[in-house]
């Protein structure tokens, strides 16, 4: 079970993280958890060229690894990139040291001030070491494409039903997102390009690029 749209509340209660950039403009932030995976982080970007969106893709270390001519393709077609750890650690479950030197690993291979905790969970000890590096970027609207009991329509509703101008929309290119995703991305794009929107990357100072 997941919040589609995270509460504004939650929100006001942890203003350390960057959830939202709202503005007049109607520009949206669409990010990418987990990979570069092969045949789904190409397509995203095959997906998102037509319609000229620049997005951010938090990686996995390990990830980009075993993929990096996939990492530079990112790179190199003006997406923007964020650490999402070396091994996609929960924060929760895993010791300070042990997390903080994961993300100093992942750093090695992704030059970024950006950074998301996989599943959007710290300790407070770790987001206090962190947030001296790194931006941290949250999310205001969660697509929930991972989630296999979800059907493709309700992931595009999920979207569509709760972004707004400033919004920090999550996906993620990778084998478990697969089936939504696919539905789901083009569908986006098609539905606010319609309405007049943009689509942007973050910066490290989590701004326009």
């Amino acid at each position: 079970m997941f919040l589609a749209k995270t509460p504004k509340l939650l929100q006001a209660f942890m203003p350390y993280y960057t959830w939202r950039l709202p503005g007049p403009a109607r520009v949206l932030y669409l990010t990418f958890d987990d990979g570069p995976i092969p045949g789904i982080t190409p397509w995203v970007l095959d997906t998102l060229r037509p319609y000229r969106a620049k997005a951010t893709f938090f990686c996995v270390g390990d990830n980009v690894s075993k993929h990096p001519s996939i990492y530079r393709q990112i790179l190199e077609e003006g997406h923007a990139v964020g650490n999402h750890t070396y091994n996609h650690l929960n924060g929760w479950k895993t010791g300070d040291s042990e997390y903080l030197n994961n993300v100093r690993r992942c750093s090695r291979v992704v030059k970024s001030g950006l950074f998301r905790p996989p599943y959007g969970r710290l300790m407070p000890r770790q987001r206090e070491v962190l947030q001296r590096h790194f931006r941290i970027i949250m999310w205001d609207v969660l697509c929930g494409d991972y989630d296999a009991d979800i059907s493709p329509e309700q992931c595009l509703c999920n979207v569509t039903d709760n972004a707004q101008p400033g919004s920090i929309i999550v996906m993620h290119d990778s084998l478990k997102a697969e089936r939504n995703l696919r539905f789901a991305l083009p569908a986006v794009l098609e539905h606010f390009a319609g309405q007049g929107y943009r689509f942007e990357k973050l910066n490290d100072e989590a701004g326009v690029s």
